[in-house]
């Protein structure tokens, strides 16, 4: 059988289809990445809920302790909670094979994050240090040297790390160490420097710390609860599991737990005074204005049958509930970065530390945002910035020599001595 050519005409020819040329990326389909069902839909979720609940009860039963133990003790729960995030970070754009090309990255990498912390702790610290050495000679004066070339010393272990950089460059790998340098870099701006706030605010007052701290703890759970029984309405499609149902309920009782929590975490004054120094202990001090009860007459559209006309409040209360529309509101917006940044990344968690939640970094995404907001909040609107008598001394006592403060003593005198003739 003879096999038949068939060849056609340039008139009759097929026009050729020409197809877009594919980007190497990977693209995800946007509707099967947020094909994941609701909580309320999930036939395995009430196995996620225990988990998730042991594993929450823990978290709230070892962050009471540590507050209980005082001041120095949160702040190094919250050193150790920044090292282990920035672990989770650091691993996340980790390649083997480079790694193994650069034996020194990661001990570079620690290297700017230690370096980071001894400037912000140092800035934050640094008075309280002093205050804390005055009854030893020796050490007050050692500590009143570090103090004084605090910023030269941080800035020398930075130029150190830089020229450690440069000097450990090598061909083929240059991309690959300058996204780290950038990826240190970034984590130190938007993570270390961002948790740092809660530090400062810890030293103005427990309360300042607790309060914000409690609040997203209550928003993230009452969230996870609305959602988990009543959630259809899907929020946003960076976080499919999260509904307009969780959101505003949780909204709302994140907003009434900061009235109410203010006013029992105000009554203590272990909780409300600031620590000026770095030792441990209860403190006592005298109540400030916020922290005292006021009566506060209800409106009258009250219902007659209310048996309450008045009320006792505290002043601080009309502040937290400030705190509470931000925690409620805007914090969860650091929720939606770190889901937008872990579908960016393609992973699930940051880690798998915390059973049930994932990593350091996701339960922290929101607690960043609301220490910064509580920080520039307590400095704008409660703490006052008039100089007073006692910092005045501070920075006498830290910044000048015993003979400069000879000098400045005979100076004062000669003064007030002209000033009563």
């Amino acid at each position: 059988m003879e096999e038949e050519n068939v060849t056609s005409s340039p008139s009759t020819q097929v026009p050729r289809i020409r197809h877009r040329r594919r980007s190497n990326e990977a693209v995800v389909d946007g509707d099967r990445v947020n094909a994941s069902p609701l909580l309320v839909n999930d036939r395995n979720k009430y196995k996620s809920f225990m988990v998730r609940t042991y594993s929450t009860l823990w978290m709230i039963g070892g962050f009471v302790l540590v507050v209980y133990m005082g001041h120095l003790y949160i702040t190094a729960m919250v050193v150790v909670i920044q090292i282990f995030m920035a672990k989770e970070l650091f691993n996340l754009l980790r390649k083997a094979p480079e790694d193994k090309c650069l034996p020194y990255i990661k001990q570079l990498n620690w290297h700017f994050f230690f370096t980071a912390m001894l400037f912000v702790y140092g800035r934050i610290l640094s008075q309280r240090l002093a205050n804390t050495m005055t009854a030893d000679q020796f050490f007050y004066r050692l500590v009143s040297g570090l103090i004084k070339y605090h910023m030269a010393i941080c800035y020398s272990l930075y130029i150190i790390g830089f020229m450690w950089f440069i000097l450990t460059l090598k061909k083929k790998m240059y991309k690959y160490q300058f996204g780290q340098y950038a990826w240190t870099h970034m984590i130190l701006i938007v993570v270390f420097t961002q948790s740092s706030f809660t530090v400062a605010n810890i030293f103005e007052g427990i309360f300042w710390f607790l309060l914000p701290a409690s609040l997203i703890i209550i928003n993230d759970i009452f969230a996870y609860i609305f959602g988990f029984f009543f959630g259809r309405t899907p929020l946003i499609k960076l976080s499919p599991k999260k509904t307009w149902e969780g959101f505003i309920g949780a909204s709302v009782t994140t907003i009434i737990s900061a009235f109410v929590l203010a006013n029992i975490l105000g009554r203590f004054p272990w909780l409300t005074c600031p620590r000026e120094d770095l030792s441990t202990g209860w403190l006592q001090c005298d109540a400030d204005p916020l922290f005292k009860p006021e009566p506060f007459a209800l409106p009258s559209w009250i219902p007659e049958w209310f048996p309450w006309k008045e009320m006792t409040i505290l002043p601080v209360q009309w502040h937290a509930l400030c705190h509470g529309l931000f925690a409620s509101i805007i914090a969860p917006f650091g929720g939606f970065f770190a889901s937008g940044f872990k579908r960016a990344f393609k992973i699930k968690d940051f880690g798998d530390s915390i059973p049930g939640h994932g990593g350091i970094t996701d339960r922290m995404d929101c607690q960043m945002v609301m220490a910064v907001f509580a920080y520039i909040y307590l400095q704008s609107f409660i703490v006052s910035q008039s100089v007073s008598v006692d910092k005045i001394l501070d920075q006498i006592l830290t910044n000048l020599t015993f003979e400069e403060q000879q000098a400045l003593f005979m100076k004062l005198g000669q003064m007030m001595k002209d000033k009563l003739q």
